[in-house]
């Protein structure tokens, strides 16, 4: 073989080796990282056409409402801002504040009640404003004036909506004005018209847990909403004003939100946002202190918040088919599950009762299990056949084989299957 042939053989293998060289470099630096994208963004996610609203009760007082003010709480996630009002002069600083900053509030001022028109055509227009409260925790007396003050409203702003907050099923017969929590319900729904039905319920105590006949409250609220087809809101405790309730931590406040919307809230609300100042009751504690600056629990509802609005394909629209209790005891007024659904195999949680809701929404079935202890983890098996999936806190949807089939499930928290 000439030397010259050898030459351009052996120049040949070095340009292939160039040009494989090349090549992968070429892959490494440009095609795999797009490939490895591509997989990513192919990870299945929950799909929404809206989110659950979330209102701040006692929201911020109208000496602090600022564009910066509202957008602090905006950061922390929620959508609806209402606080107690003096004058149409503070109706109307809070509005302009909270517009600047992408937020809404529900107005309150003594004018909404005596001059109602006047007030209604002033504001019914600004871009700031979500609705008109008109009254806290009302007996059955009040029904009457309730429903015609709402309807003047509603005669001049069919739009926006009317706000009254109803009570617990602990209030007194003399508190109700009846002597049955259902008939209290029934009767508002069907003699006040509003867009939807609201209750306060704080359940949680140092020395009893969770209150015996919560899920009850539940179980009759959201059946008597069902009835009159509107959707229903319900609240967490995020203040302190006693001393028989729990701190609010991320664990109280997760177990009372995520109950809510395994009942099917569509709105959810805090009691309060910025702490009261009383002389009836010792209010300390809020998301914003009585010196107006950030406490832990304002941390803790933004992660909460953040956490609901990534579930919102779950729970936004959501239709409950059925909800039941498992463990060993179940509380009062609610149904033991003793049927599992057809992709699940096995379901055990070591005794501790469980909150089990199954839900439709956007075609997909879903089971939403809540650990009624806000105090402990749950222990919580469950396989089932290859269709089941879990959804995971920021909206992800990932097999349930993936996972161990033994999980703990955090005190208070949430975990979600699909199929």
């Amino acid at each position: 073989m000439s030397t010259d042939l050898q030459v351009q053989k052996s120049f040949k293998r070095s340009k292939n080796n160039i040009l494989c060289i090349s090549f992968r470099f070429i892959f490494l630096a440009f095609i795999l990282p797009g490939l490895l994208v591509k997989s990513a963004s192919a990870q299945e996610k929950l799909e929404s056409k809206g989110h659950i609203p979330i209102l701040g009760w006692y929201s911020i007082p109208p000496e602090e409402a600022t564009s910066a003010r509202y957008l602090e709480m905006k950061e922390a996630g929620f959508d609806i801002s209402f606080s107690f009002l003096g004058s149409p002069q503070d109706v109307q600083k809070s509005l302009d504040a909270a517009h600047q900053a992408g937020m809404k509030i529900v107005i309150s001022c003594p004018e909404l009640k005596n001059e109602t028109e006047k007030i209604v055509k002033r504001f019914m227009d600004h871009p700031g404003l979500a609705g008109y409260f008109l009254r806290d925790e009302p007996a059955v007396a009040a029904f009457t004036d309730l429903g015609n003050w709402a309807k003047r409203v509603n005669a001049v702003d069919p739009k926006h909506f009317c706000y009254v907050n109803l009570f617990p099923n602990y209030a007194t017969p003399l508190q109700l004005g009846t002597a049955d929590y259902r008939e209290y319900v029934n009767k508002f729904a069907n003699e006040v018209p509003m867009h939807f039905l609201s209750f306060d319920s704080y359940p949680l105590t140092s020395a009893e847990g969770v209150y015996e006949k919560w899920h009850q409250n539940l179980e009759i609220f959201s059946d008597e909403a069902k009835k009159v087809k509107k959707p229903f809101w319900g609240f967490a405790q995020s203040v302190l004003f006693d001393n028989k309730h729990e701190d609010p931590t991320l664990a109280t406040m997760r177990v009372q939100m995520f109950t809510n919307l395994a009942y099917g809230a569509q709105g959810l609300q805090y009691f309060t946002y910025w702490t009261p100042i009383s002389s009836a009751e010792d209010f300390r504690g809020g998301p914003i202190t009585l010196e107006g600056k950030r406490s832990t629990v304002y941390d803790n509802i933004k992660t909460l918040n953040q956490e609901i609005k990534s579930l919102a394909g779950v729970f936004y629209g959501a239709k409950v088919k059925s909800l039941q209790f498992f463990g060993n005891t179940i509380p009062v007024g609610t149904k033991r599950m003793s049927v599992l659904p057809a992709p699940i195999r096995v379901f055990a949680t070591e005794g501790k009762t469980a909150l089990v809701s199954f839900m439709e929404n956007g075609g997909k079935q879903f089971i939403v299990i809540v650990n009624t202890d806000y105090r402990k983890k749950l222990s919580l098996t469950l396989s089932g056949d290859p269709s089941l999936k879990r959804v995971l806190k920021d909206g992800s949807i990932v097999p349930a084989s993936a996972y161990a089939s033994t999980i703990d499930v955090e005190a208070g928290d949430v975990v979600i299957y699909t199929y």
